[in-house]
């Protein structure tokens, strides 16, 4: 049967290819006897119609055709021998708008059918990298046509174009596409790079988007995930080591303290050397801030710390004054710069996130604990201190310091929407930060609301942008450093013979006073120590604040090229603090009520900002315009009431009013002020055959502070170029990309307050206004900055990405008080001089590889190095009071205790010496008496102990990933330097430490190298009173594992295509694999320019390992 089957379907094949045979047999001979066919006509001044018979004549052929339509026809000239049917015939009809249909015997005249227009279509799109970033400049054509157009700065672009037709997308240094057009309106297109030329687009200042390759200054971009997959409530903390040129000091004050940021070096030698925050290109005063120091320890948070990072699309680090240049008198320190995100066109996303993060100490000194309570190994002889007899092991009572400490929690959670038309977009978000500190009873909480929309109008020439935050924030006992109400300090010297579980008990019933009273017997010392656990729960410091920012913007395409956008924002916050010190705590502190001690402060700040631009983006042949111009206003105020005070002797203990203080010491404090800039700024970047760029800028400043002054305004200006070799040469094979870029800037300082006019301050204690004031100054001037850079930017080998810049900057006008005589009529004169010199570089080495689309291996290296030098203090300054020359190269500016900063010329600003020492005698021998006493001088010519400023700084970070998998790590170093650690001192004296310990065990220290001196006597001496800071001076230097982290990402597909979730562990400060100093050298109590580097009982940094896990729907 299958063979007969298959047989049959072979004839039936066979016939059909018979028929087909015969046909196109057929055709081919009609065909062949119409090619055969010659006409020859050679007429002048014929007639058509008559051409067209003379051709049915020759060929035998009818000829068929509407003679109405062709008898109007002109008259032709006809001039063809022996030629082809099909010639002749195109030859007569030719722009007759008729053309022939040949047939078998027969020729059919018929009109020729005009082509249908295909509609044409407008439609809109975006154009991104492999990164999803927008591409600047792209060309858009459409094939076959002159017609085309360029994407914006977002890489947004509108054209028109017939359906059908095809758009062809190119780009320097990226592989060329094709898009067929048909009925949609709406075309994103991602192109691939082909690495000739790396471009992208960043936010610079004032939120003015820039193509890179265009920048002649450094500018690095964060993005948001580098924020969040290993979270910090500050997530300012989050940039430590990802940034070239930014030393960042995260504060001792725990969770969501301030965090010190410099960016290429420390300038000023009174103002504030941090870097100026912009938030979507509005710059945000950063309230908040300073720190205690010395006796209080109170913690510190700031207003950055409010933004949660979940609302952070990316952060552009402008590290050089030209980068920062259009915010004029704010702009020398450079300035970070965030950009927030919005909604995103199509479906609803929803993201949902939760960490949980736990914390332990990083760094602790080293103790002792085998001898005991007493003094003069006896332990009769005191209650404060550890100079006891040896401890068996029966006595010994295994007291740790770090058993003190609880496991620091934090959890954060947020949940992020988006969802959006191509008309209107929005983003909401919602996070909270809930943290409970390693010290008992120190608490964190954070709660952020966010909302933006976007909305086009007019065809999309309009676009409005509104966003609201709303931010609750409370902490309590936030403890960094200093002597008083801090626990740090009784945990660390503690009698180490005494039994520490029996102060747990902190306060007991006092029948005679009818309250609860704390217990510590071992007394207070010269600390002033309470009991650590009385201070957590009785020595209270509360923060509550209420913050709301509101922004708007609108913009107006007028042309293509031509664009007009104003913005708003309001930022104001208003908190709530309360101390309250329960009775029977330490009477220093309570200034001597026995019933305790209250004070209350409300504190408001607002910040309101507006602004109008008009930007220009132009193309004109082989050169690009780039133009904004605009102006602002900026009004900062804050406003605080104060009032403390012991409660009085027949007050109600521990409940804690205003209306029981001690009416005769009861201080109330009223502090307000208010400033004011008025700005006009303009930036210009021309560009030829996108190569080379050419950017000038300016900013005219009129600044409230300068009221009175003989100066009302001042200009700020900078000038910059980059050239891109590798457009304009050819290079080895090798350089992928190569750009070379230079600048200049000339900007400033924030102008102090006050100084052009006497102010008068009030006596809190006396309850009256203070006589004398601070000389005015007549004339103020600007501490200015001037700075230049140059650098380049390359790729190599299409993986690897270098970038290195070199910089100089002179910071001159310095306004400080020099500590000078002045006349009877005022306290304070201030000078404008003064000269600082910052040089240093930056590299960044980057190199990132992907194997078989499933193993990717990224890695970054920077280095930062910077050296500071002042060049001159006060050389021929004319007093203004006198007229008599100033020269001064000498300045103490403050300090711990026997360790100052002094500022010399030809030092730096880090400086630290000390005037005090052992008494020595001509050989430098230390002076020991009969007795086996030693003498301390404190009137010593200047010891030097070293920079508190780091050589330099290096990281490097690694990423892995492999279908899924995701493991990340980052290495930190910071080589040289000096710490200085007064609670080290202490320890010493307190006979804490495992140094004195240690000392013990060897019947003594050895001293000139021949003498042995008792232990206690030797670190009574160097460790009193904070101590000789020669012998507490550690090298800075130190490397650690500052991050890492491992996740998996589980596909969507296996959770039905409903969502994808990441689970990650990760870790902060995991280990410190060099360091010899007693603590954290990268830790600070104080975001201000004079205190880095010192530990006095300095809350520990944390180690921290936490879980992530990040939903996306």
């Amino acid at each position: 049967m299958l063979n007969s089957f298959a047989l049959v379907m072979d004839k039936k094949k066979n016939g059909k290819s018979l028929v087909i045979f015969l046909c196109v047999c057929f055709i081919q001979a009609t065909a062949f006897a119409q090619n055969s066919i010659r006409i020859t006509i050679q007429k002048e001044n014929i007639h058509i119609i008559e051409a067209l018979e003379e051709v049915g004549k020759q060929s035998k052929l009818s000829v068929g055709y509407n003679d109405s339509q062709l008898k109007n026809k002109p008259a032709i000239n006809l001039n063809m021998l022996n030629v082809e049917l099909e010639y002749a015939l195109s030859t007569i009809l030719k722009g007759t708008g008729y053309t022939y249909q040949l047939s078998r015997s027969y020729i059919k005249i018929i009109p020729l059918k005009e082509p249908t227009k295909a509609p044409v279509k407008k439609m809109t799109g975006k154009v991104v990298d492999e990164n999803n970033n927008p591409l600047v400049g792209v060309n858009i054509q459409i094939e076959g046509s002159g017609t085309g157009v360029i994407t914006d700065m977002d890489g947004i672009f509108f054209i028109e174009a017939p359906i059908g037709s095809t758009l062809e997308f190119s780009y320097i240094g990226y592989a060329s596409q094709k898009v067929k057009i048909t009925d949609k309106s709406v075309y994103n297109v991602q192109l691939v790079s082909n690495v000739e030329v790396l471009s992208e687009v960043v936010v610079t200042a004032l939120g003015i988007k820039r193509e890179q390759k265009a920048l002649s200054y450094n500018v690095q971009q964060v993005k948001s995930n580098q924020l969040t997959d290993i979270k910090d409530a500050n997530f300012i903390n989050s940039l430590n080591g990802k940034v070239a040129g930014v030393n960042i000091n995260s504060s001792s004050s725990g969770v969501g303290g301030a965090s010190k940021v410099i960016m290429r070096g420390t300038k000023s030698i009174e103002q504030s050397s941090n870097a100026l925050y912009v938030i979507d290109g509005i710059p945000m005063f950063n309230f908040g801030g300073g720190g205690g120091m010395e006796n209080g320890s109170q913690g510190v948070t700031e207003s950055i710390a409010d933004i949660n990072p979940d609302d952070i699309e990316s952060i552009s680090v402008l590290t050089g004054a030209a980068a920062a240049a259009l915010y004029g008198s704010n702009a020398a320190n450079g300035a970070i710069v965030i950009n927030t995100k919005r909604g995103k066109v199509g479906k609803l996303q929803v993201s949902v996130s939760s960490n949980t993060d736990f914390s332990q100490p990083f760094v602790l000194p080293h103790f002792q604990n085998r001898y005991g309570t007493g003094s003069q190994g006896k332990s009769d002889r005191s209650t404060t201190l550890s100079w006891g007899p040896l401890m068996n092991e029966a006595s010994r009572r295994g007291y740790e310091p770090r058993d003190f400490f609880d496991t620091g929690i934090t959890y954060t959670n947020s949940a992020t929407l988006s969802t959006g038309t191509e008309k209107n977009q929005t983003f909401f978000s919602a996070a909270a930060v809930n943290s409970e500190g390693i010290v008992p009873n120190n608490r964190y909480n954070r709660f952020n609301f966010t909302f933006r929309n976007t909305t086009s109008f007019l065809n999309d020439k309009l676009k409005l942008d509104v966003g609201a935050s709303y931010i609750i924030q409370n902490d309590r006992n936030m403890t960094n450093q200093g002597a008083y109400s801090n626990p740090i300090v009784p945990v660390y010297l503690f009698p180490r013979g005494d039994d520490f579980s029996l102060v747990k008990v902190f306060e007991r019933w006092d029948p005679a006073r009818k309250i609860k009273t704390m217990y510590w017997p071992q007394g207070e010392g010269d600390l002033r120590m309470q009991n650590p656990y009385w201070i957590a729960y009785r020595n209270l410091r509360t923060n509550y604040r209420k913050r709301y920012m509101l922004s708007a913007s609108l913009s107006y395409d007028i042309t293509d090229w031509l664009n007009i956008s104003g913005r708003v924002r309001v930022d104001n916050s208003s908190t709530k603090y309360e101390q309250k010190l329960y009775a029977s705590s330490n009477t220093t502190l309570t200034e001597g009520s026995s019933q305790g001690f209250y004070a209350i402060a409300k504190p408001d700040e607002s910040q309101a900002y507006a602004d109008i631009l008009a930007n220009i983006n132009k193309r004109l042949g082989d050169y690009s315009l780039v133009v904004n111009v605009g102006a602002s206003i900026v009004d900062n105020k804050f406003d605080e009431l104060s009032y403390r005070g012991p409660i009085r002797a027949n007050g109600i203990p521990n409940v804690f009013n205003v209306f029981d203080l001690d009416n005769t010491q009861k201080k109330a404090r009223q502090d307000e002020w208010q400033e004011q800039t008025q700005s006009i700024f303009a930036s210009a970047e021309l560009g030829w055959k996108s190569m080379l760029y050419l950017t000038l800028t300016g900013r005219n400043d009129w600044a409230s502070q300068l009221a009175n002054s003989s100066s009302t305004c001042f200009f700020y200006p900078s000038i910059g170029l980059s050239a891109v070799i590798s457009e304009m040469v050819k290079l080895p094979s090798a350089i992928d990309y190569l750009k070379v870029r230079g600048s200049f800037s000339s900007v400033g300082m924030p102008y102090p307050r006050n100084l052009t006019s006497p102010t008068f301050e009030y006596d809190e204690t006396t309850q009256t206004w203070k006589p004398k004031t601070h000389f005015p100054i007549g004339d103020l001037k600007p501490e200015r900055t001037n700075s230049w850079e140059l650098g380049l930017d390359m790729r190599l080998f299409k993986d690897f990405n270098l970038g290195l810049s070199w910089y100089l900057a002179n910071t001159f006008n310095q306004t400080f008080d020099p500590k000078i005589s002045v006349s009877s009529g005022y306290t304070t004169i201030y000078l404008q001089t003064g000269y600082v010199r910052n040089q240093g570089v930056e590299l960044s080495l980057g190199y990132g590889h992907t194997w078989k689309k499933d193993f990717r291996w990224q890695t970054n290296f920077t280095l930062s190095h910077n050296k500071n030098k002042i060049i001159e203090l006060v050389k021929d300054y004319i007093h203004p009071e006198t007229g008599e020359p100033i020269n001064k190269d000498r300045l103490d500016v403050g300090g711990l205790g026997k360790a100052r900063f002094i500022l010399k010329t030809g030092g730096s600003l880090g400086d630290l010496y000390t005037q005090s020492d052992l008494k020595r005698d001509d050989n430098g021998m230390v002076e020991i008496s009969p007795a086996g006493a030693l003498v301390t001088t404190n009137n010593e010519p200047d010891i030097k102990l070293g920079s508190v400023f780091p050589k330099c700084n290096l990281a490097w970070s690694n990423q892995f990933s492999w279908k899924g998998f995701n493991i990340s790590a980052l290495l930190t170093a910071r080589i040289g330097g000096i710490v200085y650690s007064a609670t080290a001192a202490a320890m010493d004296q307190y006979g804490v430490s495992e140094s004195s310990a240690f000392a013990r065990d060897n019947g003594g220290v050895l001293v000139n190298g021949r003498n042995r001196v008792d232990a206690q006597t030797w670190f009574t001496a160097i460790g009193s009173q904070s101590g000789l800071p020669q012998y507490y001076t550690y090298s800075a230097t130190n490397i650690r594992i500052q991050e890492a982290a491992i996740g998996y990402t589980l596909p969507r597909k296996w959770l039905h295509d409903v969502c994808d979730i990441q689970v990650s562990v990760v870790g902060r400060n995991l280990c410190m694999i060099y360091n010899k100093a007693p603590f954290d050298p990268e830790a600070v109590a104080t975001t201000g320019n004079y205190y880095q580097g010192i530990d006095y009982f300095m809350l520990p940094s944390t180690r921290n390992i936490g879980l992530n896990v990040k939903i996306n729907f």
